[in-house]
């Protein structure tokens, strides 16, 4: 790396082959490519009609095409995490590993000096004899690897972790309300324990292995947000940490392809009729996929509200379609101020369209940053344990939203949905509503200065390239 200090770098890109993945590894491949870096990213040919649009620089980032080898359990052609139910995903990282070879075989003809990964532990295995540096790029929160990952935890298939471990703070771990609560949150995380993927390595070992076989550690965070977090895990690492900052899209404005530049015209026009700060905008991602009751219980509250509002959800499970899901009569009475939809839709163009004033999301990472730099008021429903964890940074640390309430049986209710919209959306509200509001406004602020992102790439490019030990 000494040669190339003062030159461009080559870099390559093997994300986990989700969304949530893949998104913010181009996010950062932009960064690099905008200051003349060239990047080469692997990723199954499924994905490429969510990331070709998103990239900016085709000139200087290639796409790199794997073949994913079938495995027995998962739906024919299944590609991406998208294609699966979350039950499904331990398959889909076995799939995943069998793409080892042709990952070596491009290293080795590509001959990048550093390449980033995150689920794919063997890599460095790879890139050492190469002579290339290895980055474990970690894109969920630093709160979340503290809580789940820190080194002090031994966990094995024949020594699975307890509901007794996760309920104790880690040693050392940072005074803060970001923890589990409950049973129900506890046992969100016992999948630490599972194989995950080809020769029965557990989550949690992998997860270790990636980390400490790497040159350096980058997170998708900032120190203004999660530096306690980050403090923390340098130490448990003994690596200097590598901070993107919160990497969001930039729009593209080298093409007038739509699904980049522009809203679709079908929900521009559907959201154009509304007053502004008005309508309510619930996406739970591309994965999540709630129960049918579940389902039921979040449109009524919502429609409760009487507010308008745009639902874009997966069907829930045992349905075919969102819309055969749906409470009776419910499409006939909210037909001129509610649309549900089933598909994809582009979130950080909706969350910046004037007439939306509330985001009702389920706190995934990159979720969790689209609604800090955008300026609708946000109601979180997690479920899973690292958006539980992103849902408490946000309410408790932050104090920029609100979390739904749930029952004893971990479960919401149409009253508490429309009771945590209410509370953030009506005039009326006071107390918390105005609280969040300001919070909000002031992190927002301190997210989208113009000079803000551009120096925290500033100090990742050069530590990248300057950084090593």
């Amino acid at each position: 790396m000494a040669e190339t200090q003062l030159s461009k770098l080559h870099i390559a890109m093997f994300p986990w082959f989700a969304a949530g993945h893949m998104t913010p590894f181009l996010h950062i491949s932009n960064e690099l490519a905008a200051r003349g870096h060239k990047i080469t990213f692997l990723m199954p040919s499924k994905a490429l009609p969510l990331l070709q649009n998103l990239n900016l620089h085709p000139n200087l980032i290639s796409f790199h095409f794997l073949t994913v080898p079938h495995v027995s359990g998962l739906p024919p052609a299944t590609e991406t995490a998208s294609d699966i139910p979350i039950s499904l995903t331990p398959l889909l990282a076995s799939a995943f590993d069998m793409t080892r070879p042709q990952v070596a075989e491009i290293l080795c003809s590509a001959c990048p000096d550093v390449v980033f990964y995150d689920f794919a532990y063997w890599v460095p295995e790879i890139a050492a004899p190469l002579r290339i540096k290895s980055v474990s790029f970690t894109v969920v929160s630093a709160a979340s690897i503290a809580v789940i990952a820190y080194p002090g935890r031994r966990v094995t298939v024949d020594d699975p972790i307890t509901e007794e471990e996760l309920r104790k703070p880690p040693p050392g771990y940072p005074s803060s309300t970001v923890v589990l609560r409950g049973c129900r949150e506890v046992r969100s995380l016992l999948f630490l324990s599972m194989p995950f993927g080809e020769g029965g390595i557990t989550f949690h070992e992998r997860l270790m292995t990636s980390y400490r076989n790497s040159n350096a550690i980058a997170i998708r965070t900032c120190e203004e947000i999660e530096g306690n977090f980050c403090s923390y895990l340098a130490k448990q690492f003994q690596k200097k940490l590598l901070l993107t900052g919160p990497l969001m899209a930039a729009p593209n404005k080298t093409t007038t392809t739509p699904t980049t530049s522009c809203l679709d015209e079908k929900w521009e026009k559907w959201l154009d009729q509304f007053e502004p700060k008005t309508v309510i905008f619930c996406a739970f991602g591309s994965q999540l996929t709630l129960e049918k009751d579940q389902l039921q219980e979040l449109v009524l509250g919502i429609e409760q509200t009487r507010l308008p509002f745009l639902v874009a959800l997966k069907p829930p499970t045992g349905s075919n379609s969102i819309e055969e899901a749906l409470p009776e009569g419910f499409e006939e009475r909210v037909r001129e101020r509610g649309a549900v939809y089933g598909g994809w839709v582009q979130q950080p163009l909706i969350l910046n369209h004037p007439s939306v004033g509330c985001f009702v999301s389920h706190c995934g990472f990159g979720s969790m940053w689209e609604s800090l730099m955008s300026e609708p008021q946000i109601v979180l429903i997690p479920s899973l344990g690292d958006q539980i964890l992103n849902a408490r940074l946000l309410a408790q640390e932050l104090q920029v939203g609100v979390e739904v309430k749930r029952e004893e049986d971990g479960k919401f209710t149409s009253q508490s949905v429309r009771e945590a919209i209410e509370s953030v959306m009506l005039v009326e509200a006071a107390g918390v509503g105005e609280m969040v509001k300001k919070n909000h406004q002031k992190w927002n602020h301190v997210l989208t200065n113009p000079g803000f992102m551009d120096a925290y790439i500033h100090h990742f490019v050069n530590d990248l390239q300057n950084g090593w030990t």
